[in-house]
């Protein structure tokens, strides 16, 4: 009998073998971050670690919102390991919902504290800042705004003025980012006026960006991705920060953020991805690409334009930022809308 047993085990050890190797090791990833970035990361990803990756790109219709949508629609069976974002706000909004993991990467320890959720659900990636953009057949560098209330104080022609519409995508984040610095009243008030002025709200930064390199407006606040690309083509443009120096507000940065899933269904691999996606190769990598202009520690990777590193940011917590985007969304809607 022993025998027969021995043999028979012998025997499915053999069938085993011959089947394959074990399954390999794999990590589910949703992204925001176009693909044609973030693709090339997970690439080097899986060939330093042997991790397969299976990413779930957004579509440029849906934005981030469809895969904040099916993560929140999947938090009771998750079907991600790891969430990166291009942004931070819909990042923060999933940890309110539940949705995300708490894990601190040794790889963030060097971050500024303001881009490190405290409780561990998300950590910031580099990104983009907010700035305007001019067109230098219109505007000398030397001779335009420094702040955004200079925005409104009549200097330029308004209808040469752009924004895009403050009630979505980072244009609304900056408004809210603004209602928690300033203060909602101040910052309704700068909003009634450059409605009131005639200041020309368009359907999104790449559009402002687009009407300031053809001359149509003269100047637009817009992304530094956009911006940054404007100048890479060759367009009459430059780049301007406002409110910066010692008294300055500073502009918005807007990180890029990654997080783990809560319950995903890799949690060991998907801890070795958060590592790497957090790491100092990995963001010196996306400023490389151009997907990345403001790096949030300092690396040895100039931006495709050469931003300076010495650029003011605002000092405000994220979390406040993302407290206000009700708030302003309601005012920026009966300003823009009704």
């Amino acid at each position: 009998m022993k025998q027969i047993l021995g043999g028979l085990l012998i025997a499915g050890a053999f069938l085993f073998a011959c089947q394959g190797k074990e399954p390999q090791p794999s990590v589910v990833i949703y992204t925001s971050v176009d693909q044609v970035y973030s693709e090339p990361v997970l690439k080097q990803f899986e060939e330093k670690t042997g991790i397969r990756v299976l990413a779930v790109y957004d579509v440029e219709a849906a934005k981030t919102t469809g895969l904040v949508h099916r993560l929140i629609a999947e938090k009771d069976r998750p079907q991600a390991d790891v969430f990166w974002n291009g942004e931070f706000a819909q990042t923060l909004m999933l940890k309110e919902r539940g949705v995300l993991a708490s894990y601190r990467s040794q790889a963030s320890a060097d971050l500024p504290a303001q881009y490190v959720d405290p409780e561990g659900y998300w950590t910031g990636i580099a990104g983009r800042a907010r700035v305007l953009l001019i067109n230098k057949n219109f505007v000398s560098p030397g001779d335009c705004p420094k702040t955004l209330d200079d925005l409104t104080a009549g200097k330029w022609l308004a209808d040469k003025i752009g924004i895009a519409s403050p009630m979505f995508g980072t244009s609304a984040t900056h408004a809210a980012a603004l209602y928690a610095a300033w203060g909602p009243e101040r910052a309704r008030v700068f909003f009634e006026q450059i409605k009131a002025q005639g200041v020309r709200v368009v359907d999104g930064n790449s559009v402002v960006r687009d009407l300031v390199a053809n001359g149509q407006l003269h100047l637009g606040l817009t992304d530094t991705d956009d911006a940054c690309g404007a100048l890479k083509n060759g367009a009459p443009v430059a780049l301007v920060f406002l409110d910066q120096g010692d008294k300055g507000l500073g502009t918005l940065f807007i990180p890029g953020t990654a997080a783990l899933i809560a319950n995903g269904p890799h949690p060991r691999e998907a801890q070795v991805l958060l590592d790497f996606l957090l790491s100092r190769e990995v963001e010196e990598k996306l400023v490389l690409s151009g997907w990345s202009q403001i790096p949030l520690r300092p690396v040895n990777i100039a931006s495709e334009c050469g931003l300076s590193a010495g650029i003011k940011g605002m000092d405000i917590n994220l979390s406040a930022i993302v407290q206000q985007l009700g708030p302003a969304r309601r005012d920026l809607t009966e300003i823009f809308i009704r």
